[in-house]
């Protein structure tokens, strides 16, 4: 749509700030209040809109479609939502190891290993490595775990947790991210691991390159979300 203000502000109100368009306050795409619960977030979402041009473009203001999802999508029911996530617990990346190429068995046990570990030091989650045979009630009890650690996150955490869990395949890899465990390299390179490997062996595509480049753009965005929640 064509920009339609003159400046962004971000505006306390109760434990919250709401972002105000020439004092006029913003509303999600459901109509509710776009009201934060950081001032470094809501100062963050006022910059994109300050910072669009003669027409406001949703697609460059991340920050802004994470707090409306936050609002409209998990606020109504923040365990069905959760519910979702959780379920990458029952088979996760990090769980499902190659037989063969010797190489890439190496790499992932390399890249996956340490947070096997995370899992199981944090959260007494003792995950079964295997290469493709369903879980037991052992490994089943472990997911519960990891669940219960996604079903404990508010809505704002929650809407943050969505692109990180879905983008790496790993529910493991997303909280050992959002815990600061790893940084976003290492945990984005984890769930890109077999892609990447056979990127290596065969070589990159532009139509590759771009969807990788897009999704990983979304993960850095949900990252600084997160980030800016503290």
């Amino acid at each position: 749509m064509k920009r339609f203000y003159a400046a962004a502000a971000a505006v306390p109100e109760g434990d919250g700030w709401r972002i105000e368009l020439d004092g006029r306050p913003v509303r999600t795409p459901k109509r509710a209040p776009l009201t934060l619960p950081t001032a470094a977030l809501a100062a963050a979402v006022a910059a994109e809109w300050d910072a669009q041009g003669d027409t406001v473009a949703p697609a460059t203001m991340p920050m802004t479609g994470l707090a409306n999802a936050a609002i409209d999508i998990v606020l109504p029911d923040p365990q069905a939502f959760a519910a979702g996530l959780a379920a990458y617990a029952e088979s996760d990346l990090v769980c499902y190891r190659a037989e063969a190429p010797a190489d890439l068995a190496a790499r992932q046990a390399a890249a996956w290993d340490p947070f096997v570990a995370f899992a199981r030091t944090r959260y007494d989650a003792a995950l079964r490595v295997t290469d493709g045979i369903a879980p037991g009630p052992e490994e089943a009890a472990a997911g519960g775990r990891l669940a219960a650690a996604i079903r404990g996150l508010d809505a704002s955490r929650l809407a943050a947790m969505q692109p990180l869990v879905t983008i790496a395949g790993s529910l493991v890899v997303a909280l050992a991210l959002a815990e600061g465990a790893v940084d976003a390299e290492t945990a984005f390179a984890a769930g890109h691991l077999d892609e990447l490997y056979q990127a290596g062996k065969w070589g990159d595509d532009a139509e590759a390159l771009a969807a990788l480049a897009a999704r990983r753009a979304a993960f850095d965005a949900a990252v600084r979300f997160l980030s800016l929640l503290s």
